[in-house]
């Protein structure tokens, strides 16, 4: 965990691939406690420390996360998050390369939650959600592609979803059609840009998070 962006009201973080935004069935120590952790310890706080959970970011995918800092910030970010005033940009490689350099991806995602995956139909289908975003091819390397998306909803699994029903799964990315996991576990999806208004000053924040270090997200530049 590395804090990106932090004031009185909220405090961003570029999450590593591996860790859990709030806490699940694994027991793990989720990121939010890792946080708490850093303001009781940088603040020397007595007692509880509050952080309100605005997203959720999936576990192999790491990036930018918002976290409300005080109770007057965290349901103005909520009702950002659902009315999608908080604009995310993520970076995905893929292996296959996608028919158009640029296109729209429209979808009805169906989820199953005894699978925890998301089906993508062309058609609306019982129980589905639209689900839409846009792609850009803004690099490769010898084996790769490097996309740019912008969500314009935010489902369950969408981006690796519809990316898999491209025909471009996501590296690394076993429960869509990847061939082969990565060895950290990760897959290669990373939440690089957020812009928003900030909840309780109303200054425009635009914040990006750097890549995940290795050989493979450092080939593309």
């Amino acid at each position: 965990m590395t804090v990106v962006y932090e004031d009185n009201h909220i405090i961003v973080v570029n999450k590593a691939a591996s860790e859990i935004v709030q806490g699940d069935k694994t027991g793990d120590t989720p990121l939010s406690e890792t946080v708490k952790l850093y303001l009781k310890e940088k603040y020397k706080k007595p007692g509880n420390v509050y952080l309100g959970v605005t997203h959720r970011l999936d576990r192999p995918v790491s990036g930018l996360v918002i976290f409300a800092k005080t109770s007057k910030a965290l349901p103005r970010l909520n009702e950002m998050f659902k009315s999608s005033e908080v604009k995310k940009t993520y970076w995905a490689i893929v292996k296959n390369a996608p028919k158009q350099q640029e296109g729209i991806l429209e979808h009805y995602l169906v989820r199953n939650e005894k699978q925890n995956k998301s089906y993508a139909y062309e058609r609306e289908m019982p129980n589905s959600k639209k689900a839409i975003l846009h792609y850009k091819v803004i690099g490769h390397s010898d084996n790769y592609f490097l996309l740019e998306i912008d969500l314009k909803t935010g489902r369950h699994h969408q981006i690796r979803c519809q990316l898999a029903k491209m025909g471009c799964p996501i590296k690394g990315d076993l429960k869509y059609g990847a061939a082969r996991s990565n060895p950290d576990g990760s897959i290669c999806l990373h939440s690089r840009y957020v812009s928003f208004i900030h909840p309780v000053s109303k200054i425009p924040i635009e914040l990006e998070a750097p890549v995940p270090s290795g050989n493979l997200w450092n080939s593309f530049r």
